[in-house]
């Protein structure tokens, strides 16, 4: 400790370390990415390359039939518009939604909805047997919003391993 710092609680006091990237921009300059789902869209806000998961803003179309999947990391987030659930546990706007690791379920939304998720590990979507039909993970969240012009706000994070 030199003479211009000084103690914090017993502490030296910390330098404020500025992040790369603004902590803020508009999803709203984002254009809606087709999903893997006919019926649902997609703004890619951010993704995690170790874990595989991604943070968006999802729009689901009313009464879309969607298929059963697992979530390998939980899933977290909002109900911004509309409602959806399974069964008789139901969610609207302003609901916050939490969904554990390995759970696999078929959600539906009359109404259709618009939700905010943080996706903590990659989507497995299942065929009629229970087979693996396809995952969803960051590297393919990215791809698809890259092909749409809506990912250069991430560009300096796609750098994903062959």
């Amino acid at each position: 400790m030199d003479g211009n710092d000084e103690p914090i609680l017993g502490h030296t006091k910390l330098d404020i370390l500025k992040q790369a990237r603004p902590a803020f921009f508009n999803p709203a300059m984002l254009p809606w990415t087709p999903w893997v789902m006919e019926g649902t869209n997609f703004k890619l806000l951010n993704f995690d390359k170790k874990t595989g998961g991604f943070t968006i803003l999802l729009k689901v179309d009313p009464d879309l039939d969607t298929p059963v999947h697992s979530h390998l990391g939980a899933v977290e987030g909002i109900v911004l518009e509309g409602e959806f659930g399974y069964d008789d546990d139901r969610g609207g706007v302003g609901s916050y939604f939490y969904e554990e690791a390995a759970t696999r379920h078929q959600p539906d939304s009359p109404t259709g909805t618009i939700m905010f998720a943080v996706v903590h590990g990659p989507i497995v979507g299942h065929d009629e047997d229970g087979g693996v039909a396809g995952v969803v993970d960051a590297r393919l969240m990215y791809e698809l919003a890259a092909a749409n012009g809506a990912a250069d706000h991430l560009a300096h994070l796609a750098d994903f391993p062959s």
